[in-house]
């Protein structure tokens, strides 16, 4: 069996026409969902680009190998998925943003990688003087389509499906979009109303945890009007149904290569986008909101359920076991994911699992802290629109303390050790709104999702590698 991933970055399932938003156009993801099956409840690890990729390609959670930053990738001497396919003879082709592999892991894991094409966002939306730039707001892509990043990868990838390769493939599609600056061509950039979006989750709540503060006053998102909020997710909306169109050439060039009968389509994103919830953009280490942590996940498989809807929770490092499951290739090494390939035959879930992520930095580990100006461009320049970001974390340091989230279908605790937890019965309260950590009322619930989060650290703290030392002297010692 063949397989592609098509992997949006910053996608939020909430965001998706058919996961039930009223606005967005996503006909060809709609279409992939009616002929497979869609996870409606898909939790990513991590709220971070390359934490979540390295957990979904090793079947880690991102504490067992230490990979909680955008600096610590996966190295040579580590599994991934990529690898363990190229070695049981899959042509791997990689076309899109990296985030993922040490450089040099790349040898033994990919035929090949490249990025392609160039600019993805247009102009700023506010002068340069103005602190509102630093929202993200962007004016259209005006570029040549062609050379937009993200266009030019799926094309890539369109080439290489027309090349009708003979021996088992991955193709690799990890993209820029809807990844913020908001900003795409038109007539996507303006498909949306922004006085049509009017449900945007308030920023006034209480029992907030503080980065909440010092993001808005930091990126100028103090100074926004409602009405911008909802131009951001219009527009994050828009960059979406680009997603889509992409996703549609892809699939059309599929289904004219003849592979499409041996080949399935995983479509999944690393982890969501605030994007005007809460009055703020972009995402946060240690935030593990339902926005930022439930992705879309949506398969359609060769003989698999058409149509079919799994309500129940899974993880996003599950695709390292479903794939490795479908290509029949064994795991060397242990691993956290469960093979979705039931489900994906039309079964349905486990209604009692539990869900985990995780985020956030130490206080002890100061070399993980984004804004570093040895190592991070954007911290030695005020003007980059990163530069708030680095600055609340090197200045305000507990404001990205390390956190955990536990997750059942009706309820979610995020644990955070230096206090500002949260703790939502989502059954009553599914947009998270109404804060009960340390609340009388809600003390049954905190004990039993504590005992939880207890549980899984102490079972999941580290792995112990399949090959054994012997415990003998190999050789006479002097």
């Amino acid at each position: 069996m063949n397989f592609i991933f098509f992997m949006p970055d910053e996608l939020r399932a909430e965001s998706v026409g058919c996961y039930g938003h009223p606005l967005v156009q996503t006909p060809n993801l709609d279409a992939l969902a009616a002929q497979g099956t869609r996870f409606d409840q898909c939790h990513v690890q991590h709220t971070v680009c390359t934490p979540s990729r390295c957990s979904m390609m090793t079947g880690w959670y991102p504490h067992v190998g230490g990979h909680r930053t955008l600096c610590h990738l996966l190295r040579p001497h580590e599994p991934n998925l990529l690898r363990c396919l190229k070695q049981a003879g899959y042509d791997v082709r990689w076309y899109g943003k990296n985030d993922l592999l040490a450089p040099g892991s790349f040898a033994e894991s990919v035929t090949e990688a490249r990025t392609l094409g160039g600019k993805a966002f247009g102009p700023p939306a506010y002068a340069q003087d103005d602190p509102r730039r630093f929202s993200f707001l962007c004016e259209p892509y005006r570029a040549p389509l062609e050379q937009h990043t993200d266009y030019a990868n799926v094309m890539a990838g369109i080439d290489f499906l027309r090349s009708r390769p003979q021996q088992p493939f991955l193709l690799y599609l990890p993209l820029i979009f809807p990844h913020p600056p908001y900003s795409a061509p038109e007539p996507w950039h303006s498909q949306v109303d922004p006085s049509a979006i009017d449900d945007l989750r308030p920023a006034d709540l209480p029992n907030r945890p503080a980065y909440h503060r010092l993001i808005r006053q930091t990126r100028g998102l103090d100074l926004l009007e409602p009405m911008d909020f909802q131009r951001i997710n219009a527009v994050y909306l828009g960059m979406t149904s680009f997603i889509d169109h992409l996703l549609g050439l892809l699939l059309d060039a599929l289904a004219g290569s003849g592979l499409e009968e041996e080949t399935a389509v995983f479509f999944f994103s690393d982890h969501g986008d605030w994007a005007g919830d809460y009055d703020l953009v972009e995402k946060w280490p240690s935030a593990l909101e339902d926005a930022l942590t439930r992705v879309p996940l949506v398969v359609r498989l060769p003989g698999g359920a058409s149509g079919h809807g799994v309500q129940e929770p899974v993880e996003l490092l599950d695709i390292f076991a479903t794939v490795l499951g479908l290509a029949g290739v064994e795991a060397q090494h242990t691993h956290f994911g469960r093979n979705l390939t039931p489900q994906l035959h039309g079964a349905t879930g486990d209604p009692t699992r539990i869900v985990y992520a995780e985020g956030g930095y130490a206080r002890h580990e100061p070399h993980c802290f984004e804004g570093d100006t040895r190592r991070d461009q954007f911290a030695r320049d005020p003007n980059h629109l990163y530069y708030p970001k680095g600055y609340v974390q090197q200045e305000h340091p507990l404001s990205v303390a390390r956190a955990t989230m536990v997750r059942s279908a009706g309820a979610k605790l995020i644990y955070r050790a230096t206090g500002e937890s949260e703790l939502y019965d989502l059954s009553a309260d599914p947009r998270e709104l109404d804060n009960l950590y340390g609340q009388p009322q809600a003390d049954a619930l905190q004990r039993e999702l504590e005992r939880k989060l207890l549980n899984w650290l102490t079972e999941t703290s580290d792995v112990t590698p399949f090959a054994e030392d012997p415990r003998g002297f190999s050789t006479p010692v002097p």
